[in-house]
């Protein structure tokens, strides 16, 4: 059979010829729709008794073939299609993986219930990935305000897995993934090179036709060659992919955020454009930039970071940051579409999988989750079919079989399809506050009045979202077989995960990076960075002379409107506060909203990331505060005792 997976190019096209009378969607096959590459498969059931050949002789199911079968079963170290008595072969487009977006489209999302749906198939295969992935699912992870960087609500994918006893969110290199499949499937299955052009199903065989003008025959074909899918071409005549109205650049970069322990991936939300970040391991984040526009744009040579940094100028510092980190070349643009759900997946002895028959957008990470979920369905399918054929005594009802996976499947996909839509959509159409996106209103924004699709939206979330994460991660694993009810025990989220969900102030306390206070725009008297430490201790005082008496780090900086002893800076309980000491021009604070107001003479207020600080009001002692993973060797200064930082 043949059929395409993803529409990625790290795969272009594979398919899967089964040796016994039907074919079994191997590993493989989940591997590419997994890693979400332009990979195209085809999956055929084929007879090969003699190694392959331009044309395979099909054998037709028996009592007898389906008890030898039946018994290879107990063997421990059979493959995943093995195990189930099936004999597939794999065509393969380009399993070489190395072309540009292989290499930099970089991790895939794997969630509970696609891992979930791995373990069922192999338990051996699945705790490699799971091994080899990075959990995200076990820190906070959700939606934010694009430009203040503020939450706006908070996802918890940890619990609804760890109720189910489901493995926890992770993400894992498509090359990786691509790499385990592949070895647990076996290099005899797969055909590399091999492009599926065309088919016949003449009902009792399917005859499948490479480009290189090879025809293999076998008992059924699956298409899981992608969203431009050919078998689904054959099968229902031409149809054009949907655009969603977005472009989207990604990257990878070289890059640990302050709150990598506690946060894993966040959506950054704005009007016509939204960007998503995570953790992908290994000191690396994965990035997604979204834009609304017409399909089919371009940039200069060496232009797309350039452009980035234009579209989301005065986003917080999480959104420029990455962008700064990424290099050039590390950087892809790719248009964004999808299919419409259909309600017929087949016909005959030929069936589809994943984006081939249900090509969705990537806002809910679970376009390559449902074709592992397709496999493991349309599997189980096949081996019910098998087993009834033993206990009557008739030939394998592979038509029917097929029928029932797709209609196993077809609800659910359509729901997380649907979900997929609505969440670009509620992505990119948020607006924080009154005028925004109004033209000639948009001066209402500088009195700050919250949107009220912003405030309904959150009340809505709040509502829904647990009850669609439960049911989308939860997935079928309780009627998974093979697959015990239990979490892994390195499946572990911190003890504070619930108090962080509830509590922004407690979940920024519980940063572990190093603060600094950079210079920032007209400043002339502050030109060092300062770099602040987390001693209890040890204090700072900021003056326009140094106070080598002082029980701390003493900071000078000589500015007409920073007093001899202007303020202190203090860390108390994993939260820095500053403390004007009845200077004359005051020590002034700007938060992540654009609200600036002068400190209480004497009274410790607390600064946040993001915010700036200013000792005197002329500007020209400024500073961004930024909290951050700095190597310890360059940290400036050093925290020694009664340090005196004199800043020119």
């Amino acid at each position: 059979m043949a059929s395409s997976v993803l529409y990625n190019p790290i795969n272009p096209s594979i398919a899967v010829s089964s040796r016994t009378p039907f074919p079994f969607p191997v590993s493989k096959d989940y591997a590419a729709e997994s890693c979400r590459s332009p990979a195209q498969k085809s999956l055929f059931s084929r007879n090969l008794d003699h190694g392959l050949s331009k044309k395979l002789s099909r054998v037709k199911a028996s009592v007898a073939e389906a008890q030898r079968v039946e018994a290879s079963e107990s063997d421990g170290n059979s493959r995943p299609q093995e195990k189930k008595g099936f004999d597939v072969v794999v065509f393969e487009r380009d399993l070489s993986a190395i072309r540009g977006e292989g290499q930099y489209r970089g991790p895939i999302q794997i969630q509970s219930n696609a891992l979930a749906a791995l373990e069922a198939i192999d338990m051996g295969v699945a705790e490699e990935i799971m091994d080899a992935g990075c959990i995200t699912g076990d820190r906070i992870n959700g939606l934010v305000d694009g430009v203040s960087g503020n939450w706006y609500v908070k996802f918890d994918t940890f619990t609804p897995a760890a109720e189910k006893g489901l493995p926890v969110t992770r993400v894992i290199s498509r090359m990786t993934l691509q790499q385990i499949l592949a070895e647990a499937v076996g290099s005899d299955i797969i055909m590399n090179e091999s492009n599926v052009v065309d088919f016949n199903d003449d009902g009792e065989k399917v005859t499948v036709k490479l480009e290189d003008g090879q025809s293999f025959e076998g008992d059924l074909l699956v298409g899981a060659d992608g969203i431009r899918s050919k078998v689904r071409k054959n099968l229902f005549g031409p149809s054009e992919a949907v655009y969603s109205g977005y472009t989207c650049y990604t990257g990878i970069a070289d890059f640990v955020p302050a709150d990598i322990e506690t946060v894993g991936y966040r959506v950054f939300l704005g009007h016509k454009q939204y960007f998503v970040s995570s953790d992908v391991g290994g000191g690396k984040m994965q990035w997604y930039a979204f834009y609304n526009e017409a399909p089919g744009g371009t940039e200069p040579p060496r232009g797309k970071k350039e452009r980035l940094l234009k579209l989301f100028e005065g986003w917080c510092d999480n959104v420029i940051d990455l962008l700064l980190a990424t290099d050039e070349d590390a950087v892809l643009r790719r248009d964004i579409y999808d299919r419409s759900p259909i309600f017929t997946w087949g016909k005959g002895r030929v069936t589809l999988l994943g984006d081939s028959v249900h090509a969705m957008q990537p806002n809910l990470g679970q376009g390559g989750c449902m074709a592992i979920e397709d496999g493991y369905q349309l599997a189980l399918e096949l081996d019910k079919a098998r087993r009834q054929s033993i206990e009557s005594g008739s030939a394998i009802d592979i038509i029917s079989s097929l029928r029932r996976y797709e209609n196993a499947r077809k609800l659910r996909v359509a729901i997380i399809h649907g979900l997929a839509r609505m969440a670009a959509i509620m992505a990119s159409t948020y607006k924080a506050y009154l005028g925004v996106g109004l033209g000639p209103l948009s001066f209402l924004t500088k009195y700050r009045i919250p949107h009220p699709g912003r405030v309904g939206g959150r009340v809505f979330i709040d509502v829904a979202m647990p009850l669609m994460l439960s049911w989308v991660l939860g997935g079928n694993g309780s009627n998974l077989e093979g697959r015990a009810l239990q979490c892994r025990l390195s499946d572990k989220a911190s003890d504070h995960l619930r108090k962080w969900f509830n509590d922004d102030d407690a979940l920024e306390r519980a940063l572990d990076a190093d603060w600094f206070l950079f210079p920032v725009g007209d400043s002339t008297a502050a030109s060092e960075t300062i770099f602040l430490s987390r001693d209890e201790k040890s204090p700072y005082v900021i003056g326009s002379v140094s106070h080598a008496n002082f029980p701390g780090v003493s900071i000078a900086i000589p500015s007409p409107q920073v007093s001899k002893m202007h303020a202190r800076i203090s860390y108390k309980d994993g939260a820095f506060f500053v403390t004007d000491l009845r200077s004359e021009h005051g020590t002034w604070i700007s938060d992540n909203e654009g609200r600036r107001y002068r400190a209480s003479p004497n009274l410790p207020t607390r600064f946040h990331p993001t915010d700036m600080i200013e000792f005197g009001s002329d500007k020209k002692a400024a500073f961004r505060v930024k909290a951050m993973k700095y190597a310890a060797e360059t940290r400036t200064p050093e925290n020694d005792e009664n340090e005196v930082l004199q800043a020119v």
